[in-house]
């Protein structure tokens, strides 16, 4: 959903499901894991509401919807080479920062197209963290639980 606050800020508005564990679980890890990160590739988490049976995440609003969108044809964007290469390596920006650059190191585990959304300059900015795990540096086995969209 699209939204508008008092400035004058155009902004979006995630829905989550309130009747399922996942839902509320998801809506509490998402805002824990990036209300905290400040990063150009990453989309910014201005506020959350949770009332009665509502949550909601609200975002900045991404004019140009996401990378699904845009690399399907249904889209009045036309993605020329240097876009799309200007566009992936936003995306490894993001990543390397979630990776290493934060202070609080965290693996998304669902990156997508439909999670990567692009602003009206068509830079890339990674959403939705519902998903995202904290990264501990000590961890030396590999897991091998899938988690995300397949």
């Amino acid at each position: 959903m699209q939204g508008e606050l008092s400035d004058g800020t155009i902004i979006a508005v995630k829905q989550l499901s309130s009747k399922s564990c996942q839902g509320n679980r998801e809506f509490v890890n998402e805002i824990g894991m990036i209300s905290g990160l400040n990063h150009p590739n990453l989309v910014k988490l201005y506020g959350c509401c949770v009332e009665k049976n509502e949550l909601l995440l609200v975002y900045e609003y991404m004019e140009n919807n996401s990378l699904a969108l845009a690399l399907s044809g249904k889209s009045s964007l036309k993605l020329d080479w240097a876009t799309r290469q200007k566009i992936c390596v936003g995306i490894a920006r993001g990543i390397d920062f979630l990776h290493q650059g934060s202070m609080i190191r965290m693996v998304h585990r669902d990156i997508k197209t439909t999670n990567v959304l692009l602003d009206a300059d068509l830079n890339a900015n990674i959403s939705d963290f519902g998903l995202a795990r904290l990264h501990e540096a000590e961890h030396t086995h590999i897991s091998t639980r899938i988690a995300g969209t397949m």
